[in-house]
């Protein structure tokens, strides 16, 4: 057990909340719009980044975006808090000091699957890109610290672009950056897939051939030299463009399953919803080592009664904390016992939560 509490002041529907939570999965169910996923995207925040909205702080704050708001949490036994104070960015503490947000990848792994994640596999490559990196990211906690190296490096040379400057000088020093920060984000990424591959069990959720796919203009070998020299090979396209158009920011992910080999994109919609399930899954499962928070919003609203308890079998057999939220109680019913439940509703805009017995 790792997250044993949580409190919100002013997040989302919530002016206030405090949960005690413990080894068992927490069920939440309420109408929608009563504020069940607000409290999994609380969880959410005390990752690096937007959280599962991936939206700005002042966009989260109960009162508007001249308010602010305040997560507070009790993770391994240590204080760790997130505000957002009205106009200011998003500050984070762990034992009362203050900490980049990158730290708390390293003190809890969170993983998240969402509606809008059904779409996962027709979306465009910067959604399975983001897909990966969160992925990569709990298996890899160096991994956010090498995409800000390379995305200021990037941000940087594409400043040069646009303005047209042709000094080579400028260009190499920021591409020695790109090329070093972009080869490491490469190895962590395969490594990722090797490892999410590995931990697949299939049965009711299909286990899948995972494969980084180079984007435009990109060999698919994390060596830095191979990176500097597209990169210098591309300026003049590039400065055409005012924009980098190669590098492992243009990456994407592909996934084939089943003794077909089907692609994933070419899949039906329960497939595929069965596939990313496998995936979240066995993120969970290759992390048995680390603390993990598995977050699942409406995750069983488009599966039958047969699959759905054999995802929460799976649920309870791994080495995570879960949150899940559903529309309706008898959703969880074959949870049984092993699991607590909690009754969100809302009234005058505000969400309240009651516990309930299964």
């Amino acid at each position: 057990m790792t997250l044993t509490r949580l409190s919100l002041a002013q997040f989302r529907s919530w002016s206030r909340l405090d949960l005690d939570l413990d080894h068992r999965p927490l069920a939440i169910f309420g109408p929608n719009g009563s504020g069940k996923t607000n409290i999994l995207e609380a969880v959410s925040m005390l990752a690096p980044g937007r959280g599962l909205r991936a939206v700005p702080a002042p966009d989260q704050a109960r009162q508007g975006k001249d308010a602010g708001w305040r997560i507070r949490a009790m993770i391994d036994g240590r204080p760790v808090e997130t505000v957002a104070p009205p106009g200011q960015p998003r500050g984070v503490s762990i034992d009362d000091k203050p900490v980049a947000q990158t730290a708390l990848g390293r003190l809890l792994r969170i993983i998240w699957l969402v509606p809008a994640m059904d779409r996962l596999w027709s979306d465009p490559p910067e959604a399975r890109r983001r897909f990966l990196d969160r992925v990569t990211l709990s298996l890899h906690p160096d991994h956010a610290d090498l995409a800000l190296t390379y995305d200021r490096a990037m941000r940087e040379r594409n400043r040069l672009l646009k303005d047209q400057i042709g000094d080579p000088g400028w260009y190499r020093a920021l591409e020695a950056q790109m090329a070093e920060a972009g080869a490491a984000l490469t190895r962590n990424r395969r490594d990722a897939l090797q490892a999410i591959m590995a931990a697949q069990d299939g049965g009711d959720f299909p286990a899948a051939v995972l494969a980084l796919l180079p984007g435009e203009g990109q060999a698919d070998d994390p060596d830095e030299g191979s990176i500097a020299d597209r990169l210098s090979a591309m300026r003049p396209r590039d400065m055409a463009a005012g924009r980098t158009l190669t590098g492992p920011h243009r990456a994407d992910l592909g996934a084939h399953w089943g003794p077909q080999d089907m692609p994933a994109a070419l899949s039906s919609t329960g497939e595929q919803k069965a596939l990313l399930l496998s995936l979240i899954l066995a993120n969970a499962r290759a992390l048995s080592d680390q603390p993990v928070v598995l977050l699942l919003d409406e995750v069983a609203a488009h599966l039958d009664a047969d699959r759905r308890a054999a995802l929460y079998d799976r649920i309870c057999g791994l080495p995570a904390q879960s949150l899940l939220t559903g529309t309706g109680a008898e959703l969880f019913d074959s949870l049984g016992p092993r699991a607590r439940r909690l009754s969100v509703t809302k009234t005058e805009g505000r969400s309240q939560a009651t516990e309930t017995t299964g």
